[in-house]
């Protein structure tokens, strides 16, 4: 699995808190770099279960689409603010979290 390439992960802007704290997510090192140092909590059960997705994906026992749900998933959870880009159609689709 290649750490550094976007080829098969689909672009997040997640809000991680105050108004100019945010990251994007291109690739699996950003997505393991993110939950394991940026992520604002370390406890829920969608952010245990993206964390092993993360694992997962490093050992190729998941996709990049299974990893990102994961991650928006675990976000949604956390209360963040995500950007999502959806490059098959081209359209850039805001989502907040509830």
């Amino acid at each position: 699995m290649q750490w550094n390439t976007s080829a098969d992960f689909a672009p997040l802007v997640l809000f991680l808190g105050g108004r100019h704290k945010r990251r994007i997510v291109r690739t699996l090192r950003d997505a393991a770099e993110v939950l394991m140092v940026d992520w604002p909590f370390e406890d829920g059960e969608e952010y245990v279960v993206a964390v092993k997705a993360c694992a997962d994906a490093i050992i190729g026992q998941i996709g990049m689409d299974e990893l990102r749900e994961m991650l928006l998933s675990a976000a949604r959870e956390a209360g963040m603010g995500v950007l999502t880009v959806i490059p098959d159609s081209r359209k850039t689709t805001p989502h907040m979290a509830a």
